[in-house]
Order: C-alpha cells, then sequence, then structure tokens
C-alpha cells in the first residue's frame, strides 16, 4: 500500500471562502457590512443571464443570525433578486426547498458546530449544491466590486416572501417520506443541540411513531452547542443508559451532521455509521459500483472492514463538499466523514443530519440485533498524530529525504496500517499520521519521520 497524500486544495481556494463557505465572529468579522456585499455579489451572479433570480435563504438559532439574514436579504434585493424567507431551517432542509420551490439559488446563515459567537454563510445554487471553488472565485471577485454592480430601481428591486411554515412542512414531509420503514414505537433519544434541527427532528420522529425523549430543543439564541448536540454528547449518552433506548441521535446547529449512541450508552461516529449504511444499501441494491466515498481522516479499521464485505473505499481531500465531487464523479450514493457528515445523495444534495438518524434509525428497529453489535463489525485502528512546526510547509513533499522515510515507514505497516502526511491548513505545521494495529509500532515510525522532516525542514 502506498503512503497517503493529501492533496494540497487550499491554493484552489479563494482567499474569503472556506471549506463551507464564509465564517467568523458575527459582527466582527462576518460583519452586517459583509453580508450585504455577499448578497449583492450573490444576486449578481445568479442574474448574469438577464433572469430576476430566486434565492432561498434559511438560518439557525444563533442570535447574530437574524441581523445578517437582514443584510443579506437586502444585498440581494439591491441587486435585484426576489427572497423567499425559510426562517431557522437545517442547511440540508435548505438545499432540498431550493429545488421544491424552484429557487436559483440558496443560502444558509449557519456556523454548523461552532459556539454562538460565530456565524457563517453558505451558498448554494439552483440544484442545491454548494457551490464550486470556480464558482466562490467569481464571487469573490464581486464581492471585491459590489458597490460597483448595477443597482436596479424602482419595479426591477427585488421582493420578499416569507415560507418558514410552509418551508418546515414541506421538508419534515419530505424527511418522513424518505424514511425506510416507520418506527413504531421505537424508543430513541434525541439532541437537537438547540439548533435548527429542535423543531424538525421531533416532528420527523413523531410522525414516524417513535417514541423520542427530546434533548436541547429550547433555543434562547445564545445556548446553541453549548453543552450539547455532537459535538459535546455526554447528557445523550447518559439520557440513553437511564431510558433504555434502543438508540440517540445528535445533530449539531445546523443539523448537517449526525453522531449516534448504541443501546449501552457508546458514542458511535461517522466511520461505523457508514459501514452499516454501505452493507444496507447494496443488501437493497443501491450502492453502484459497491463503492463509498470518504475522506482521508477516516479510520484505517474502516477500510479494512470494507475489504471484507468486498466494498470499496475511495478517499478524497477533508471536506463534504470534495466528498460530494467524488461521489457525483463516480455515479456513488453514499458518502461521508467520521464527523458524521454522511451524504444519501438519492434523498439529499448535502449532509443531512436527520435524514441519517432516520435511516439509521430504521436498520435498527428493522433488526433485532442490537446497535453495539453492528458497530463491532469495524474495529476502529490505532492512530498516532503529530504536528511537525516547519519553515516552510509547502515545501515537504519536494524533499527525497523525507519521501523516503515516509515510504519506508508505509513499506513495514505494509497492508496493515497507513501513513497520511498533509500540511496544515491554517499553520506553517506538517502534519504527520499513522494508523495500525501495533501502538507501539506506531509511535517509532511516526518519530522517525518526524525526526527527518525536523532536521530537512526545521522551523526557524
Amino acid at each position: 500500500m502506498r503512503a497517503a497524500i493529501q492533496p494540497t486544495v487550499e491554493s484552489s481556494m479563494s482567499s474569503l471562502f472556506g471549506t463551507d463557505g464564509v465564517r467568523g465572529v458575527a459582527n466582527r468579522d462576518l460583519t452586517p457590512e459583509l453580508a450585504f456585499r455577499i448578497g449583492r455579489a450573490h444576486g449578481h451572479l445568479l442574474s448574469r443571464d438577464g433572469r430576476r433570480p430566486r434565492v432561498a435563504i434559511g438560518r439557525d438559532t444563533r442570535v447574530s443570525g437574524q441581523m445578517l439574514e437582514a443584510a443579506c436579504v437586502a444585498g440581494l434585493c439591491s441587486s435585484g433578486a426576489d427572497v423567499i424567507l425559510l426562517g431557522i431551517m437545517p442547511t440540508p432542509g435548505v438545499a432540498w426547498l431550493v429545488g421544491r420551490l424552484q429557487a436559483d439559488g440558496g443560502a444558509v446563515i449557519s456556523a454548523s458546530h461552532n459556539p454562538v459567537q460565530d456565524n457563517g454563510i453558505k451558498l448554494l445554487n439552483g440544484l442545491g449544491f454548494k457551490l464550486s471553488d470556480e464558482e466562490e472565485e467569481a464571487l469573490e471577485a464581486f464581492i471585491a466590486q459590489a458597490d460597483e454592480l448595477p443597482r436596479p430601481i424602482g419595479a426591477d428591486l427585488g421582493r420578499v416572501e416569507s415560507r418558514a411554515e410552509e418551508a418546515e412542512d414541506l421538508y419534515v414531509e419530505h424527511l418522513v417520506r424518505s424514511a425506510p420503514s416507520r418506527l413504531d414505537g421505537l424508543e430513541v433519544v434525541l439532541d437537537c443541540a438547540h439548533g435548527a434541527a429542535w423543531r424538525v427532528a421531533p416532528r420527523v420522529f413523531e410522525a414516524l411513531g417513535a417514541r423520542a425523549t427530546v434533548l436541547s430543543a429550547r433555543p434562547d439564541g445564545i445556548n446553541i452547542n453549548r453543552d450539547c448536540g455532537s459535538t459535546h454528547p455526554e447528557e445523550l449518552l447518559m439520557t440513553v443508559r437511564q431510558t433504555r433506548a434502543r438508540l440517540g441521535l445528535a445533530f449539531d446547529g445546523d443539523a448537517d451532521r449526525c453522531l449516534a449512541s448504541d443501546e449501552e450508552g457508546n458514542l458511535v461516529d461517522g466511520d461505523p455509521m457508514l459501514l452499516l449504511f454501505a452493507r444496507w444499501l447494496r443488501q437493497h441494491g443501491r450502492l453502484p459500483g459497491d463503492i463509498l466515498v470518504t475522506t482521508v481522516m477516516a479510520n484505517f479499521g474502516l477500510e479494512e472492514a470494507l475489504r471484507r464485505e468486498g466494498i470499496g473505499m475511495v478517499r478524497t481531500p477533508v471536506g463534504d463538499r470534495y466528498v460530494l465531487a467524488e461521489m457525483r464523479r463516480r455515479g456513488g450514493t453514499l458518502g461521508g466523514e467520521q464527523s458524521g457528515h454522511i451524504i444519501f445523495l438519492d434523498h439529499a444534495t448535502t449532509g443531512d443530519g436527520v435524514l441519517t438518524g432516520v435511516i439509521l434509525a430504521s436498520i435498527v428497529h428493522q433488526t433485532a440485533e442490537p446497535l453495539s453489535r453492528m458497530a463491532r463489525a469495524m474495529t476502529r485502528m490505532p492512530q498516532v498524530l503529530v504536528n511537525v512546526p516547519v519553515r516552510d510547509k509547502s515545501l515537504w513533499d519536494k524533499d527525497p529525504q523525507i519521501a523516503q522515510a515516509v515510504a519506508q515507514g508505509q513499506e513495514r505497516l505494509r497492508e496493515r496500517g497507513r501513513i497520511l502526511v498533509r500540511p496544515s491548513g491554517t499553520e506553517n505545521l506538517v502534519r504527520i499520521m499513522l494508523e495500525g494495529p501495533d501502538r507501539e509500532e506506531l509511535d517509532r515510525l511516526v518519530g522517525e519521520i518526524r525526526q527527518v522532516m525536523e532536521e530537512r525542514l526545521a522551523a526557524p
């Protein structure tokens, strides 16, 4: 097996947009002025063919959402775009509603699993997919010249319509229709992170007949993700044990990811869930090419378990956008990340936490086998990660001695493990990660590679 090298994607990204839109501290980094300029640029981008675009906007529950929504709406209307307000809505809900309401694009105001002081703006095209790198680069050019963009007047100004209640009903109905089976009598615990799923998730599980204990579903604008949700599942795990539920589900602030708890109160992350979903889809003839797409951060134990099942695994750079791009390129239907972003392309254009939870709950409900036993089909390999400060992170893969040390390490691991070397996206560091069955062997190998890297690229 060759050592895994993560493709460098930062160079293709614009400076304003990260891997998941524009993010920052609300009212300091992500200001209303910037949101207004983004709205104007987005409206202009969508109206370049002369049509009057319609843009659907949703947000999560954080206090800065209304401020940024108002600014973004003003920018869109100033460019001549009409706006459909969806209110508080999960990111995947906005993505699905773009198509359902025949909008030309979408925007989600959310910082996902980040703390309340952060916020972000994610933009979608008319098919409900996140913008490509090329589209974001074009958009950033328009943002830079937002003041010079055309300013329609009179009847050509954009208008705003609110369809929040209808939008939620439509999305709930879509999730209920997407469920593989009813969940009558299933005991489940839902942690809504005081976020965008706080109404949607309980409604969906109630409609499917489950008996749900609901946690963290009282948003007040500042408690989103605070000691709850997928980043803090401790209360979920404890509640599953106390209530003896069959499983628990934890969403993040914008409900595009889901982590689970088995019936014993043990956390189940995206890796074993992807294994269960891949096996289930193949059993039903819905896994084209028998492949699963995931990222370079997926545990090697997932790769081994899939190999035993005869299912192929394709790795991409970190980020669900790259997972989705590879899925579309290969015609795949299933992809995701260890963090719980799971994409079922037959039903959604992005990770959908509530949909993930519904499908997992259906699998648990349909079988007598407990989730704890199903999750043990994957044995998680020990992992060692070190960060090496260097003078220039772009040089590491051009040095023959570093390449030789990595290749020799992979040769010693052979098929039993893997080595991943990748530069940090934000710091002058190179990250070295090893996975394999023997922790002591991993420590020795990572030490040898680190020593060579420090000798060759010592930080000043």
